[in-house]
């Protein structure tokens, strides 16, 4: 039975490697039988979560539309760079805004399968944030996310990838991730 996973990076960047490097992934993970949906965090403009806003004016429309998609689907895999050794300030508001009940109480992060990379032109690839966006997802996992042990961290991500936005190199380690990922994923489902 294949798996419908959702493939997305934190960054709103057009030429961002995470965004790059989270199109390799979902590239891969059609190969090994999943049915993927690349998404753009660009498409979906969010104010800062205030619960002012919130108050008066709902979810913002951008953050049902992500709920909605994420029901659809097993999984999702991000790819988020390092900003000042933590996550995106993007990547937190959008999950801080779907996280939010809205009025019809929905928990699209329920019973999902979650995984993580990184990408940096530094030699670090990203890894000091890992740990941080583990721990964030986590405690989304109290209301029933599961995050698979395997982690990716892309280091001289900017050397990386060919003119055409592929891996250059068949890293074991990124398809291992990425292989635990859809197969995770598939045993649950069936």
């Amino acid at each position: 039975m294949s798996a419908k996973l959702i493939f997305f990076a934190g960054s709103a960047r057009k030429g961002s490697l995470n965004k790059k490097l989270a199109k390799a992934a979902s590239e891969k993970a059609k190969e090994l039988g999943a049915t993927v949906t690349f998404i753009d965090l660009a498409d979906y403009d969010m104010p800062i979560v205030c619960e002012d806003y919130e108050a008066e004016h709902g979810l913002p429309e951008n953050a049902k539309k992500l709920k909605k998609l994420f029901m659809e689907h097993d999984g999702f895999l991000v790819s988020c760079p390092e900003y000042n050794s933590s996550l995106t300030p993007l990547l937190k508001n959008t999950l801080d805004w779907m996280s939010r009940p809205g009025e019809d109480n929905t928990n699209c992060f329920q019973g999902k399968i979650t995984a993580i990379m990184a990408a940096s032109p530094g030699g670090m690839g990203g890894m000091r944030m890992l740990p941080e966006l583990r721990n964030l997802l986590t405690n989304i996992a109290m209301h029933g996310t599961h995050v698979i042990p395997k982690q990716f961290s892309l280091g001289n991500a900017g050397n990386a990838f060919d003119d055409a936005g592929n891996l250059k190199d068949d890293n074991q380690m990124f398809n291992a991730c990425v292989e635990q990922f859809v197969d995770t994923a598939k045993s649950l489902k069936s």
